[in-house]
């Protein structure tokens, strides 16, 4: 159930995302150099099919898995291991090559804190469109719009192009947007620490409201800490495929190869 702009209430389907048996493959049609093929691994992990007459890296191979509302799982794996692939998976963003892939309710991919950003006009503006492009309606925007610019502490700089702004000073007006939304699936893979700590801990906790906002949460991370803040089952993910779902904390023993 939601309430629209007009105090309406609608009754929507149960939020849910369903994979089976599902793989993601790249076909590389201009492979001519290994050093080509190991830039695309290094992009999108998986494994490479030597065998095929077109090279074709498996980023994902039979992904099963079956997210109800409510679900709060943390995707853990070095880097290359598929968890970004995986993300884009379940919103919708790469239909599976072989197997199946169903997405059920409203989708805030959040990959790049970047994207949906005009570093030609104002923070101002920036925050408007980062807001459409994750699904929220210019109605929503208008009333997050002065919670967001106290948040950012950015204070004139908002009246300025995003392009005379720092890394950091980019990373507080992003984040702004993303913890002001109100997602039925959020897809979170881990993009911050380019703010100083004090702001990096408000960020966190503004993350933590988000994340209860949210019907369903997939969240790939580094870190341990955020990890057991946000999640409670995780999904360990290694050369495109699933290792091992289950406990959050059973799930990071085995990975770091930690006694049960």
């Amino acid at each position: 159930m939601s309430v629209n702009d007009d105090n309406t209430v609608t009754t929507s389907a149960p939020v849910s995302i369903t994979t089976k048996d599902a793989c993601v493959d790249f076909p590389i049609f201009d492979a001519k150099s290994r050093s080509l093929k190991k830039t695309v691994m290094g992009l999108v992990g998986g494994n490479i099919d030597s065998a095929a007459k077109v090279p074709v890296i498996e980023a994902l191979r039979d992904i099963t898995v079956s997210l109800e509302h409510g679900a709060r799982v943390g995707l853990v794996g070095h880097n290359g291991a598929g968890k970004s692939t995986l993300l884009r998976l379940l919103s919708g963003i790469y239909e599976p090559t072989r197997g199946i892939a169903e997405v059920r309710g409203r989708v805030a991919p959040v990959f790049d804190l970047g994207v949906g950003m005009d570093p030609e006009i104002s923070g101002l503006e920036n925050i408007m469109i980062r807001g459409l492009f994750l699904g929220m309606s210019r109605k929503q925007m208008d009333q997050r719009v002065d919670d967001i610019a106290d948040f950012t502490e950015l204070g004139d700089f908002l009246r300025m192009p995003l392009r005379t702004y720092s890394t950091g000073m980019r990373v507080r007006l992003a984040l702004g947007v993303v913890t002001s939304i109100d997602p039925e699936i959020l897809l979170l893979d881990e993009g911050i620490g380019a703010v100083d700590a004090a702001f990096l801990e408000k960020s966190k906790q503004r993350l933590v409201q988000l994340v209860e906002r949210s019907g369903l949460l997939v969240f790939a991370s580094h870190s341990d800490e955020f990890l057991r803040e946000l999640c409670d089952t995780a999904i360990w993910m290694e050369h495109g495929q699933i290792k091992m779902q289950g406990e959050l904390n059973e799930v990071l023993r085995a990975y770091k190869g930690l006694p049960a």
